[in-house]
């Protein structure tokens, strides 16, 4: 796919009016990818993702994308799952699409999508956490080997808990519980070793653009034509992504 942003051409949204239903897709963020060309990469099911991406978008133009593929093994099936984030001026939409196979035989396969559109000014905080090789040795120029997106918005937390021990291996008390509560509504995590080097790369720069149009401040500009007037669009998951996504 051409590195050159298209030629402008009219908008387009699900009310029907004409032109192409991509339009958001093909603007380049600060990857210097288009959307559609990191879908067709990911390989997972790219059309139907661009489609359910598009009408989500409803005609507005992509800031900044980020697209992760996991793939995970239960027991003897390869199961995979694809989540993307897409940033606009004035909203962050998030599309998740899983599979699932309906017979043995494989013949029978449906596909659950869920989107959800979240003003940017309700993003409550953007969190990056980082993970590198051999610290003591670090150099400037060394990569993240492992990177975790967490973004807020909702107010919702997730509470993790176990009992509680006093450090002595003897010690057949009931101390209680302890845990950890951290707030959160989406994680993402992405490693080198899994996803490559670019893939971590990419990540830093949608948290950098996300984090830029959340406070206010100078954000990337996107290519093509000027966006649609902003259509609020709200959606609820039935559980959070972060839920199934952060292992």
């Amino acid at each position: 796919m051409s590195s050159q942003p298209p030629a402008s051409q009219p908008q387009a949204s699900v009310s029907g009016r004409h032109g192409s239903p991509h339009q958001g897709l093909h603007d380049h963020s600060a990857q210097g990818q288009s959307l559609e060309g990191a879908l067709q990469q990911a390989g997972f099911y790219p059309r139907l993702v661009a489609d359910v991406v598009a009408d989500a978008l409803d005609g507005r133009d992509c800031v900044a994308h980020l697209v992760h593929l996991e793939t995970h093994f239960d027991r003897a099936e390869v199961r995979r799952h694809i989540t993307v984030l897409v940033l606009t001026e004035d909203m962050l939409v998030i599309t998740h699409v899983d599979d699932q196979q309906l017979d043995e035989a494989g013949e029978q396969i449906v596909a659950q999508v869920s989107t959800e559109s979240v003003p940017v000014t309700q993003i409550r905080s953007v969190v990056l956490s980082y993970v590198y090789a051999q610290p003591q040795d670090y150099k400037p120029s060394d990569p993240v080997r492992e990177l975790t997106l967490s973004i807020a918005w909702s107010g919702g937390q997730r509470l993790d808990m176990g009992p509680a021990s006093c450090g002595d291996p003897q010690c057949e008390a009931d101390h209680g519980y302890s845990g950890t509560i951290a707030q959160e509504d989406i994680v993402l995590r992405i490693s080198a070793e899994a996803d490559g080097l670019q893939a971590v790369q990419d990540a830093k720069l949608f948290a950098r653009a996300l984090r830029a149009v959340n406070t206010g401040s100078t954000a990337p500009a996107p290519h093509g034509v000027s966006t649609l007037p902003p259509r609020p669009r709200t959606g609820v998951f039935g559980n959070r992504l972060s839920r199934g996504h952060q292992r």
